[in-house]
């Protein structure tokens, strides 16, 4: 039921709330209602694209602030949508600017970590939380509200579920809102996504709803089938036998029975998998058919440029593939591409086509009925590549005031857009001072993009849910209109077909969790949610369920399927943008599985020495090879290099009690344990690939490491160390040999990452709490501090460690001092025995032999 304070929020024409500015959000019944289920439990917040999930979500966290107190975290997948959430909470909030702080890429780690203290409100992209989580940067104990913006995201290693569990096991008082017009495409999927954010509640409202509908317009959807010209057919058909070509390669290998240039993704993955097992074997034929279907995958792309783009953009692809297989390193499939006679035909006759694909001229066409007859204002053209879109620009810009709109990377041959000019271009749109948008995917999800008077796809897209954020664009105050452009006969088919049957089941899938709440909640019971509760049961009461009108109609939904989008990187961009209209990328081998024994363990080689015993006065126990996992009070810490978030070590390592991670770009190693231990992690594939590839920067890796650290570790994770590759014996054995005689590097062995991970957390436990050293980066580029400097020099001599280089400094008073002391004064600081006393002097007064 709604709180006193939830009350204030339903009395006249605006939300009356203490932190909300005073007559800015209009009172709409249908947010305050689902505010109110969001307030009281963990919540999927499920509404129509532009009818204010955000205001929802805004309205929550005011509550949560104002009664329980604490900060709040938005989490939203791309740069752009941050800012304008930022912006949006500035001006609905009567919380000081300051005080509602923007986390990206661009903001610098340590300026991240003093803003987060100070902040009531925190909203960034999950990459950069993630970053900050797993270094130890921020710590989510006082947020009593995190919401995850777009949150049919929260798939697979996607960084919203990483964030979810730290924030539901580190939280004291946790509330979780996670908001989406379309969470997946069919229960199990939308059950995923619950489970994941750790989510008991589903809060529906849809067009149908009478509170809504008041709010919409109905939204007419036309599909415009287009005939392909004779020329163009002609160029698709000349590539598809090439594809058909290359096909009877790989029949002839024995990978597929396939012949049939429409050759399905599904099909090709399938092929994929079987030239994987040959190459894992070091056979020739599988490296041979690699290069066939990767010639497969660029021809299907340039049927699809001409198919349902232009002529144009497959002229501009072809050049890129040109470009390509003339540069050094080219790829044979490149190379054979581009020479093969039929494509060469098909690239002349590109070139001597001077006409535009039909669908520009019908785009017009429309264009000119919706600004020209019917006065309209605005009009969004949605496309998938952004040749097709730079090339509809320039075509419509002679009759039309037309701009771009793209993402924030740079590809060949086009530049990106910057997050400034992107939200410059949205403003001067939302104003008036152009009247046509053509924009790729970026626009699709979340952006304020301003009402418009047509939502016009150039080309369907295959899934629902991309689908349902582009129609969103139109419709909300006034009766909008969809149009699709369908090339008949071709790709386009497939993927309306797709994108409709998805978009029908969605509907009746959220239909049915919105009648059927009670069922869901139990379902997500029975998978150990409870799990999540607080310990005294604060915010997570019961709710009632998914939010229906007061009307008592039952709405549908659109809801979509969730789609795999690149992530934002620290610094890098966030357009969910391809290059092409079906950018194909082929899956890499994991490395991963069982162990099957093989390969030296090795870990008596942090044992047994006179130096460690007289150091730190280690138990014979502990001298033996028997280890202990760590259990001081302060816990331990693990160093990870910023790469290594590839994997799921660190995160893994930085969830676990008495455990502290920390992230830094290392020039040595892929893991710090110590000032003497530093880990290089390999796959058994990527070991296996430095005997069989020629690249020896393993023991490049491990040259450097032994340089830097006194006990250099070597981790090979995967399974079948002997078996997985056509690899003799005798050569991994020899690599092996090589990296403990001639490196002196321990080489350990690992079934998977969760056993690496407990690896490093024993070996790291051993090093600090029972042997009393510190963790300690070597090679570190950052400059270091006088002390600091002195501190490492004496440090690394004799491997004393940095606990008692400080207490040799402190009784000596400088470096020179301690390196010239003699034997008797060492023994008079704390911490120095007769035998690392006698290895300070060999070191130091011994003559230098090499």
């Amino acid at each position: 039921m709604a709180t006193a304070d939830a009350d204030a929020d339903a009395g006249g024409e605006y939300v009356e709330h203490p932190l909300v500015t005073d007559d800015l959000l209009e009172n709409r019944r249908y947010q305050v209602e689902l505010a109110d289920v969001a307030e009281h439990g963990d919540t999927l917040v499920c509404l129509p694209t532009g009818l204010g999930k955000t205001t929802v979500s805004l309205l929550v966290t005011a509550r949560r602030l104002a009664t329980v107190g604490g900060k709040s975290l938005l989490l939203a997948p791309t740069k752009p949508l941050v800012q304008q959430h930022a912006e949006f909470y500035r001006e609905a909030l009567t919380i000081p600017d300051d005080e509602i702080v923007v986390f990206t890429g661009e903001v610098r780690p340590d300026d991240r970590a003093d803003l987060f203290t100070d902040a009531r409100i925190v909203i960034a992209t999950p990459q950069v939380v993630e970053n900050d989580l797993v270094g130890n940067r921020i710590d989510l104990g006082p947020v009593t509200h995190c919401t995850f913006d777009e949150c049919h995201r929260a798939t697979g290693d996607y960084a919203y579920n990483y964030i979810a569990d730290r924030y539901h096991a580190d939280a004291g008082n946790p509330l979780v809102t996670g908001m989406s017009a379309s969470p997946g495409d069919d229960e199990e999927a939308i059950l995923d996504v619950c489970e994941n954010l750790g989510l008991s509640e589903v809060a529906v409202m849809t067009e149908d709803d009478a509170d809504v509908a008041e709010y919409t317009h109905d939204t007419s959807v036309e599909w415009k089938r287009i005939e392909l010209p004779e020329v163009v057919i002609e160029i698709r058909d000349a590539v598809n036998e090439v594809v058909a070509d290359r096909l009877a390669e790989l029949k002839e290998l024995g990978i597929t029975n396939k012949s049939s240039p429409d050759v399905s993704e599904r099909e090709i993955q399938g092929m994929q998998a079987e030239l994987r097992k040959l190459m894992d074997n070091d056979q020739s034929e599988g490296y041979q058919g690699m290069s066939f279907l990767a010639e497969i995958r660029k021809l299907r792309t340039a049927v699809t440029y001409v198919e349902t783009q232009s002529v144009e953009s497959l002229r501009r692809y072809f050049e890129r593939l040109k470009e390509a297989a003339r540069s050094s390193g080219a790829s044979k499939a490149d190379q054979r591409l581009v020479s093969e006679p039929k494509i060469r035909e098909a690239i002349r006759k590109a070139r001597d086509y001077d006409d535009l694909h039909p669908k520009f001229r019908r785009t017009r066409m429309l264009l000119a009925e919706t600004l020209g007859i019917e006065n309209g204002e605005r009009v969004i053209v949605f496309t998938e590549s952004r040749d097709t879109a730079e090339t509809l620009v320039d075509f419509l810009s002679e009759h039309f005031q037309t701009e771009k709109f793209v993402g924030q990377s740079d590809t060949e041959g086009s530049e990106g857009m910057t997050q400034k000019e992107q939200q410059e271009t949205l403003d001067r749109f939302r104003s008036g001072e152009f009247e046509v948008l053509v924009s790729t995917s970026v626009a699709e999800e979340g952006l304020d993009v301003p009402e418009v008077d047509l939502v016009l796809f150039y080309e369907p897209v295959p899934t629902a849910i991309r689908a349902i954020q582009r129609k969103g664009r139109t419709g909300r105050q006034a009766e909008g209109r969809v149009v699709v452009l369908l090339a008949e006969d071709t790709r386009d088919e497939a993927y309306f077909w797709k994108a409709r049957n998805d978009q029908k089941r969605m509907k009746h899938e959220l239909n049915d969790l919105k009648s059927a709440a009670g069922e869901l909640e139990a379902r997500l019971d029975q998978t150990g949610l409870d799990e999540y509760e607080d310990a005294d049961g604060t915010g997570q009461a019961s709710g009632s369920g998914a939010v229906d009108s007061s009307s008592g109609s039952g709405g549908v939904a659109e809801t979509a399927e969730a789609t795999a989008t690149p992530a934002e990187t620290e610094g890098g961009s966030a357009t969910g943008e391809s290059e092409g209209p079906d950018a194909d990328a082929a899956a890499g081998a994991d490395g991963s599985g069982d162990s099957d024994g093989d390969g030296q363990t090795g870990l008596d080689a942090f044992a047994g020495e006179d130096v460690a015993a007289t150091e730190t006065g280690a138990s014979e126990a502990e001298l033996d090879g028997t280890v202990a996992a760590a259990d001081g009070d302060d816990g331990i810490e693990i160093v990870a290099d910023q790469r290594e978030l590839d994997s799921t070590i660190a995160r893994d390592l930085s969830t676990r009690e008495g455990v502290e991670t920390r992230l830094e770009t290392l020039a040595v190693g892929d893991y710090v344990l110590s000032d003497r231990v530093v880990v290089e992690r390999k796959t058994v594939a990527d070991f296996l690939d430095t005997l069989t590839g020629g690249d020896r920067s393993m023991f490049e890796q491990v040259g450097d490491a032994t340089r830097h650290y006194a006990r250099p570790v070597v981790v090979i994770e995967g399974e079948d160390l002997y078996g997985s590759r056509n690899v003799h014996q005798k050569a991994i054995n020899g690599a092996l040999a090589s990296l403990a005689v001639d490196f002196g590097a321990s080489v350990m062995h690992t079934a998977d990452e969760g056993e690496t991970a407990d690896l490093l957390e024993v070996i790291a436990g051993r090093e600090q709490d029972d042997g009393d050293r510190e963790v300690s980066v070597h090679g570190e580029k950052q400059s270091k501090t006088l002390p600091e400097q002195q501190e490492y020099v004496v440090a690394s001599v004799a491997e004393v460690g940095p606990v008692t280089a400080r207490s040799l400094l402190d009784h000596f008073g400088s470096v020179e001092a301690v390196m010239t002391a003699a034997h008797e004064d060492l023994l008079d600081v704390d911490g120095i025995g007769d035998v690392t006393a006698e290895r300070i002097r060999d070191v130091v007064g011994a003559d230098y032999e090499p």
